[in-house]
């Protein structure tokens, strides 16, 4: 079984805006649940999670629980909230009460685009933050790597919340043995929160246009070494990684970067830790064994 744990649909002409910036047209396009379909079945994965896509608008909710009610492998959604707002138990609850609200797993606003690197330090983030944490609900981190500091300070502040670090902070896998010294520490302190799992999803989009998995390897073998396979999870960044590799290729370029794991180790990677910590079991799906260590 593989789970992809962060994915992406849109349509442009509905709020996308970020997708006129120069670079993007591979993906200025429409992406459906049909397309997601085709690229699931073609690279062998079994279910994914839908995660909000920079529209920074209560209706895509709307829209990303429907999609996942009417399309089995969408085992869960991570909607987008402002989590600065003083609605925010409010606005989970409208969520909730949305067709295919059931399935409704995490929430994640933009950290990434404020300018302040310790946005999440904020009194109003920080009650956000708890709010979240009381509804059950998963926070995924969407960050830069300067907001790596904020985010463990947020994870100690808020120990009962379940945190999910997008991208690995997006480290400058690009500038290769100075992105990883830069971004080493940082990421160390917050995977030392036990309430924190990384997420292996859009490092090939952090990478040179000519990278290889030997350029992701240090980086992700850190992220094993500070998480543990049983705190880290596969996710592709589809369609976003189509500004650097197809689907199936950013799959096995992860399996390839992974140090030696026993069998039930790559299963919590590809699958278990995002049943999991997601909580997706609600949807009939169980993880398979793992087979015998080797």
């Amino acid at each position: 079984m593989i789970i992809d744990a962060h994915h992406h649909l849109w349509r442009p002409e509905r709020g996308y805006t970020w997708l006129a910036e120069p670079g993007l047209a591979a993906i200025r396009r429409p992406f459906t649940p049909a397309d997601l379909i085709t690229e699931l079945t073609a690279a062998g994965v079994h279910g994914t999670v839908l995660v909000e896509g920079g529209r920074c608008h209560p209706d895509e909710a709307a829209e990303f629980l429907g999609y996942a009610a009417d399309t089995a492998p969408i085992l869960g959604v991570v909607a987008w909230i402002d989590v600065a707002a003083d609605d925010v138990p409010a606005t989970i609850a409208r969520y909730r009460r949305l067709r295919g609200g059931e399935l409704l797993v995490g929430l994640r606003s933009q950290v990434q685009g404020e300018a302040d690197p310790d946005y999440l330090d904020r009194p109003d983030v920080r009650r956000g933050l708890a709010s979240i944490a009381d509804a059950g609900l998963v926070f995924d981190l969407v960050i830069r790597a300067d907001q790596l500091p904020a985010a463990a300070r947020a994870a100690r502040a808020v120990p009962q919340l379940r945190f999910v670090l997008d991208h690995l902070g997006k480290p400058r896998i690009d500038e290769g043995e100075a992105g990883l010294r830069r971004w080493q520490g940082p990421v160390a302190a917050l995977a030392a929160n036990p309430n924190v799992t990384g997420k292996l999803s859009g490092l090939v989009t952090e990478a040179g246009p000519d990278w290889s998995p030997d350029d992701l390897r240090p980086f992700v073998e850190t992220a094993v070494q500070e998480f543990g396979p049983d705190r880290l999870m596969f996710g592709s960044d589809w369609p976003v990684c189509l500004l650097r590799s197809d689907y199936l290729r950013v799959r096995r370029a992860l399996e390839a970067a992974l140090p030696p794991l026993t069998a039930s180790q790559r299963h919590e990677i590809f699958a278990g830790t995002a049943l999991r910590v997601y909580e997706l079991t609600q949807r009939g799906v169980r993880p398979e064994p793992a087979g015998p260590s080797t």
